[in-house]
């Protein structure tokens, strides 16, 4: 094992987020092409902090929330890089550098209308993490944010189901982001996890996957009636849909650049106001402002570093 700082983890925090830290080697534009020639040219290639949890701790961190970040790590050039910056944002990370994981790293192939592809380590920290590396009973915290649903192979209803239970029980709220279902899940097999998020923030095609169904819509129904609270349905451009509501909230035009961290981006601006006490209305807003600015930049969280 391995730290290289310390952390005051006394002090009450706004957010405790799980998930997946890496770093993201961007390359922009690309096309099918890359695939084709020996060498390919591009006009950017950057390195930048990737995966949905660490992503949230450092915009939550910019947005002035007292943030714990529980994630896994190697000690290794690339988790030392992720460690510093957490150190330099005071976020605390709640878990030290692990000498028998390799940090992931993911290379990302950016196209010109800012869509992506990427290429990740199956062997690397990205989808390791378990039960056993989250310590409960939790800091004291407002929130806690799980990002991702279905990153995490060893995450089951089960385990779901015990951190949620656990947060709930410390009086948080959970906030849960989603990526696709990897292996044809279904409502059916998070039913009892799903009992205990009050805010469950999916993409379009995500919710569509999850539920089996064929609008927006009836898959907000379906998660409400599995015991969801509130479902918060990302829609790229078109902004967002408040499923409970059955209404949209609009965002304004801009040019994408990299849709890279767009998803991260709106999960943090709504929990920043969410930890405000907010209303929904200003959550969503700002979830939505925050989405537009990062696709106008290269990276998840360069529009506010």
């Amino acid at each position: 094992m391995h730290h290289l700082f310390c952390y005051d983890i006394s002090m009450k925090k706004d957010v405790i987020i799980i998930g997946a830290s890496i770093l993201d080697v961007l390359a922009l534009p690309t096309s099918d092409d890359v695939f084709t020639v020996g060498s390919y040219s591009c006009d950017d290639i950057t390195l930048s902090y990737g995966g949905d949890a660490l992503n949230e701790a450092i915009l939550l961190s910019k947005l002035n929330k007292n943030v714990e970040l529980i994630t896994l790590i190697g000690n290794d050039e690339a988790g030392k890089m992720i460690e510093k910056k957490c150190h330099d944002l005071d976020i605390t990370l709640a878990n030290e550098l692990r000498d028998d994981i390799k940090t992931g790293v993911n290379v990302v192939l950016v196209k010109e209308d800012g869509s992506r592809h990427f290429l990740t380590n199956k062997n690397g920290s990205l989808r390791k993490l378990t039960l056993n590396d989250i310590k409960m009973p939790f800091h004291d915290a407002s929130v806690l944010c799980f990002a991702s649903i279905f990153v995490f192979p060893y995450f089951t209803d089960l385990e779901l189901t015990t951190l949620f239970k656990q947060a709930k029980s410390q009086n948080m709220l959970v906030v849960c982001d989603m990526t696709k279902c990897k292996n044809h899940e279904t409502v059916d097999d998070l039913k009892e996890c799903l009992k205990y998020i009050d805010y469950l923030i999916p993409n379009d095609e995500e919710i569509l996957m999850f539920t089996g169904c064929d609008s927006i819509e009836e898959a907000c129904d379906v998660l409400l009636n599995a015991g969801v609270k509130n479902v918060i349905v990302k829609c790229g451009s078109r902004g967002c849909f408040i499923g409970s509501e059955q209404r949209y909230v609009s965002t304004s035009a801009v040019e994408c650049v990299d849709t890279t961290g767009a998803g991260d981006s709106f999960v943090s601006g709504f929990v920043s106001k969410l930890i405000d006490n907010k209303s929904l209305d200003e959550c969503v807003s700002f979830g939505n402002k925050c989405g537009s600015l990062c696709v106008q930049k290269v990276g998840a969280t360069t529009w506010i570093i």
